[in-house]
């Protein structure tokens, strides 16, 4: 562990950066450049003590996941997360088997969707990031582990997944799902998290498995229109716009509503919704 090399990184990139490059107001009158401390804990959730230590050179060796959470924190590219692992005396990871790095550039854009719900997935369907709007509208999904992660995954062996959306929609999701899972297999290799995954299924769904055998393909059977069933504000029915990162194979999801419709004043009360009622 390279502590000095560490501490000044950390400072270096800190300072980069303003608090709205990373979705905070600006708060108080600031006497030093870029983010404060706490301000990068807060985002990497930990506690400020922690983070100060390391930028002093007496802290504790930080484990992946901390290093992980700040490199996300700091809007780091890939090649400067590697970069801080290395500092930090660590492996870097996998970029292909753990694709959980969400770029600079797709953090800035979700940032600045703080009245629009929104969310960045993999390819192996984990969702990585999402906005408060975006975790009111179809829950929080960022606490899941392992294989239940993926959203595939749940929607297979997780019955209460399927809740969130009408019954006579279950069969376009369930194709959807599947379909997108075999691409991203195909596209990412079978050392991918996507193939992991798939093998879990294949071993513990038997109706996943029916389906994986028809080779169905494709990426956008149910990205353009939606129908959720809130738990409390009832059906609310949305676009979901894409942009997508080739050199992560990760989405940024945009939901929306047809302006002046029952669906686009729903979305507007999310800011209102109870995320620990459902």
């Amino acid at each position: 562990m390279d502590r000095a090399g560490l501490a000044e990184f950390l400072r270096v990139r800190r300072e980069a950066l303003q608090p709205a490059d990373v979705g905070l107001p600006p708060g108080n009158r600031r006497r030093a450049p870029g983010l404060r401390r706490e301000e990068v804990a807060l985002l990497a959730g930990m506690s400020t003590d922690y983070y100060t230590r390391l930028e002093q050179q007496r802290g504790p060796h930080p484990s992946d996941q901390i290093v992980a959470a700040i490199a996300q924190a700091l809007h780091l590219s890939l090649d400067e997360r590697d970069h801080l692992f290395r500092l930090a005396g660590l492996g870097t990871p996998d970029r292909i088997a753990q694709p959980d790095h969400v770029s600079p550039g797709m953090m800035r854009i979700l940032d600045r969707l703080a009245d629009t719900p929104a969310m960045v997935v993999n390819s192996a369907g984990e969702t990585l990031i999402q906005n408060p709007l975006a975790v009111a509208l179809v829950g929080l999904e960022t606490e899941f582990t392992g294989y239940r992660r993926s959203i595939a995954y749940r929607w297979y062996l997780d019955p209460t997944t399927r809740e969130r959306f009408p019954a006579e929609d279950h069969d376009l999701h369930t194709r959807a799902h599947t379909a997108r899972l075999r691409a991203a297999v195909t596209r990412d290799g079978p050392r991918s998290r996507a193939a992991e995954i798939s093998d879990a299924l294949l071993r513990e769904s038997p109706e996943f498995a029916e389906l994986w055998q028809r080779h169905d393909v494709a990426t956008r059977l149910t990205d353009q229109r939606k129908r959720i069933q809130h738990p409390q504000l009832g059906l609310i029915e949305v676009f979901c716009q894409i942009l997508a990162d080739p050199d992560t194979s990760q989405t940024l999801l945009v939901y929306t509503a047809t302006p002046g419709s029952e669906s686009h004043e729903k979305l507007a009360m999310l800011s209102a919704v109870d995320v620990t009622a459902g």
